[in-house]
C-alpha cells in the first residue's frame, strides 16, 4: 500500500473540502435550530455539486459518474464527514446497489439517481429487525403475476427527499438446523404507489436535519419488474453492494474526529488557566496526544480497507475492523473535546456538544459495534474449524 496520496487525490480532498467549508458550514446553526433542511438549499447544494463534477462520484464512468475508486470515494467520504450530514446528504451519493438493475430498471432508476433527477433511500431496518435481518416480518406474497407487500420499515434516512425506495422484503422461508430463516428480496418502490405509505419517524438527538421515517405497505401491489436482482436473492445483492458501507461509515468518523480535534487542539493553546496556556499541562497535552494517535490509526484502517477493495483483495474483516476502532475512536475523540472545554463544551456556542451528540449513533448504525466484532471474530476463528 502506497501512504502517500497521488496528485489528482490530492485534488479530490482540497475540492471536497473547500465545499464542506464554504457550502455546508455556513448553513449548519440553521439545521441545528430547525431540525429541517430547506427544499430550496438542499437543491442548491446539489446543483452546485453537480456543476462541480462530483456527484455520484461513487458510481463508474459508463453509467454517467466520476469513476473514483473505492480509495478515492472513502477520501470524499472523509471530507464530508466534517460537515452536517443532513446537508452532505445533498453532495449526492445513491446507494450503489443500483448498479443491480437490468433492462428497464436501468432507465427508471439508475440513470435518473447518477444524473441527480432521482433520489433513493435503502430500508431495511425493522422494529423487530435490525441487526437481524431474516428477522423481517415486512413480506411479499405472490398474487397472480404480482407481489403483495404488507408491514413496516423505521429508521429509513433520507425518506423524505426520496423518489423511490431500495426495499428488503422476505419473500418466504426456509427451515434450517438453527431454525426458520427468511428468504429476502428486493424491491424498488416509487414513492407514489398505491399501499404505499411514508410517514414521520423518531426525534433523534444525533445529526439533527438527517431525518427518519416510516415506512407503510398495506396491500401494496408491486410487478416482478420492480425486483431489484433475482427472487429471494435478496441477501446476495446485499453481501455484492453494501457491505461497504461500513467503510463509509468509518470515512465519516475520521472525518468528523479531525474536525473536532482541530477545535481541542486550539482551545486548548488560547484557554488560559493558573496563567498559563492549559495545553501544558499534562492532563490536557497527554489527551490531546491520544487523541490524535487513535485519529491516525483509525484514518490508515480505514484507507486500508478502500486500498484492498480496489485490489480485489478479501476485505470483510478489514473494513469491520476500520468501522468498529472509528466509530468507538469518534466517542472518545469528541468526550475528550467537551472535556476539555469544560462547561463550554455543552453550551451551542460551540458546535462541540453538537459533535458529541452526533457521535453516538456511529456505534449503531450500518452495524452495530457487536456485529462488526461477531464479524472479525468469525473471520479468525472460521479457519480453524469454529
Amino acid at each position: 500500500m502506497d501512504f502517500g496520496l497521488n496528485e489528482e487525490q490530492q485534488m479530490i480532498v482540497s475540492t471536497v473540502r473547500s465545499f464542506v467549508e464554504n457550502e455546508i458550514y455556513p448553513h449548519e446553526a440553521l439545521i441545528e435550530r430547525t431540525g429541517q433542511v430547506p427544499h430550496e438549499l438542499g437543491n442548491e447544494i446539489k446543483r452546485k455539486v453537480i456543476d462541480l463534477g462530483f456527484y455520484a462520484c461513487n458510481f463508474p464512468e459508463d453509467v454517467g459518474g466520476a469513476g473514483l475508486s473505492h480509495l478515492d470515494v472513502t477520501l470524499v467520504e472523509r471530507e464530508l464527514g466534517r460537515g452536517s450530514m443532513a446537508l452532505t446528504h445533498f453532495f449526492g451519493r445513491p446507494q450503489n446497489i443500483l448498479m443491480a438493475c437490468t433492462g428497464d430498471q436501468r432507465e427508471r432508476y439508475l440513470l435518473p439517481a447518477v444524473r441527480g433527477e432521482r433520489m433513493d433511500a435503502l430500508a431495511m431496518t425493522e422494529p423487530d429487525a435490525g441487526s437481524d435481518v431474516r428477522g423481517m416480518k415486512c413480506q411479499a406474497l405472490r398474487d397472480g403475476g404480482d407481489w403483495v407487500v404488507n408491514g413496516s420499515k423505521h429508521f429509513i434516512s433520507g425518506a423524505e427527499h426520496a423518489d423511490f425506495f431500495i426495499v428488503f422484503v422476505a419473500t418466504g422461508t426456509d427451515d434450517t438446523p438453527q431454525g426458520p430463516k427468511r428468504r429476502i428480496t428486493c424491491f424498488l418502490v416509487d414513492r407514489d404507489t398505491q399501499g404505499f405509505e411514508v410517514r414521520d419517524g423518531y426525534n433523534s438527538v444525533s445529526h439533527r436535519g438527517y431525518r427518519n421515517y416510516t415506512l407503510y405497505f398495506d396491500n401494496c401491489r408491486l410487478p416482478d419488474a420492480q425486483v431489484l436482482g433475482e427472487v429471494d436473492g435478496g441477501f446476495k445483492v446485499m453481501n455484492d453492494w453494501l457491505y461497504a458501507t461500513r467503510l463509509t461509515v468509518a470515512a465519516f468518523c475520521v472525518g468528523r474526529a479531525r474536525r473536532c480535534f482541530n477545535h481541542a487542539l486550539h482551545y486548548a493553546a488560547e484557554r488560559r488557566q493558573f496563567g498559563q496556556p492549559i495545553a501544558r499541562f499534562q492532563g490536557i497535552g497527554f489527551q490531546v496526544a491520544d487523541m490524535i494517535t487513535e485519529i491516525d490509526a483509525a484514518d490508515w484502517l480505514t484507507l486500508s480497507g478502500a486500498w484492498r477493495l480496489d485490489k480485489n483483495l478479501p476485505a470483510n474483516r478489514e473494513i469491520a475492523s476500520a468501522k468498529l476502532f472509528a466509530s468507538e475512536m469518534l466517542a472518545r475523540v469528541t468526550d475528550a473535546t467537551l472535556q476539555i472545554h469544560g462547561g463550554m463544551g455543552l453550551m451551542d456556542d460551540f458546535p462541540i456538544e453538537r459533535f458529541w451528540r452526533d457521535a453516538r449513533v456511529e456505534r449503531i448504525w450500518d452495524g452495530t459495534s457487536e456485529i462488526q466484532r461477531h464479524i472479525i471474530s468469525r473471520d479468525l476463528f472460521r479457519p480453524l474449524g469454529v
